[in-house]
């Protein structure tokens, strides 16, 4: 406990050291996330009768609100909540750090992050590769000039179950290699901020204008272990409608419910969101790669309370 508070006094030391101003936003949402491979936790009355709020999965869309109102760089420590997701390295309720830095680029951020984790005591250097570079390594080719049917035999001959709808789906077929296949392959690798994604997993990111397209993402990857997600972020209303609009295109394929787009969000970049570039990183995972612990349950006070319903599985795509 006194571990986890010294590590989380360093973070906030560091933000206030670069003028990052802590902001909090609200835990309840009216809005669902589109994302297809989250699922929110629904929360039912006391709100008006037939209308349902969620825990948010992320702050996001709220601190996006604050950057398009003039906040400047801000950072925020808190909870989120994922039904679903339970495991060695996954709890329902954990801790997210996020933050967004205004004018900085991709590798400007990938700098700041490297140094908040040091002020926090992590003394290891980070390496960088792109996805492209680990792609080519496990299967000898770039993922751009491979179609769907060529990605699903590569997953097949991995011993990756599909479904027949699997097959046609690139961007599932895409994150299913890198969780299963890329993201093992980095567990010999150490600390590594991979970057420059497939378009189709660009989430909430800007493409690049290189030929063919990247997306300006990142994650930082500590020995195997997923530790963070950063962007340089999408900034223009029309574009970010797009991406909710090819969520829930993807929700239709994969059979789950369409989810409204989050009005509030589209609404603050077509006000005027500054260009920026935001991160989010797991605190507990952060305290498992500083070495308080090899299960998440072992960095979490009150872990134990939760049934554990496992998690992490590669055997499938869905």
């Amino acid at each position: 406990m006194r571990r986890r508070a010294t590590v989380v006094t360093a973070l906030r030391a560091y933000f206030d050291a670069e003028g990052v101003c802590e902001v909090a936003t609200p835990l309840l949402s009216p809005q669902a996330t589109t994302e297809p491979t989250l699922r929110n936790l629904a929360v039912a009355q006391p709100f008006a009768a037939g209308r349902e709020w969620y825990l948010r999965t992320s702050p996001e869309a709220a601190m996006k609100r604050l950057l398009a109102a003039g906040s400047g760089d801000i950072y925020q420590l808190g909870p989120v909540f994922r039904a679903d997701e339970r495991g060695r390295h996954h709890l329902t309720e954990f801790t997210l750090l996020e933050w967004y830095r205004v004018g900085f680029s991709l590798d400007a951020l990938m700098d700041d992050v490297a140094a908040a984790l040091a002020a926090a005591g992590f003394t290891r250097t980070i390496a960088r590769v792109t996805y492209d570079e680990l792609f080519a390594a496990q299967f000898g080719a770039a993922p751009h000039v491979l179609d769907a049917a060529q990605l699903a035999a590569l997953a097949a001959e991995r011993g990756l179950r599909l479904a027949p709808a699997d097959r046609r789906d690139r961007s599932l077929l895409l994150d299913g290699l890198y969780a299963c296949v890329l993201e093992p392959a980095l567990a010999t690798m150490g600390a590594v901020f991979v970057y420059a994604y497939p378009p189709e997993l660009r989430a909430y990111a800007r493409l690049t204008g290189s030929a063919p397209p990247h997306a300006a993402r990142f994650e930082l990857v500590v020995d195997g272990l997923e530790l963070g997600n950063g962007y340089h972020e999408i900034i223009d209303a029309d574009e970010q409608g797009r991406c909710f609009a090819a969520e829930n295109a993807t929700r239709a394929a994969r059979g789950l419910p369409q989810v409204v787009p989050d009005e509030a969000w589209l609404a603050a970049l077509a006000h005027g969101m500054p260009a920026a570039s935001g991160v989010a990183l797991g605190v507990e995972r952060l305290l498992m790669v500083l070495g308080l612990g090899a299960r998440i349950d072992e960095v979490s006070l009150f872990a134990h309370e939760l049934d554990e319903q496992g998690g992490g599985d590669c055997s499938s795509l869905t």
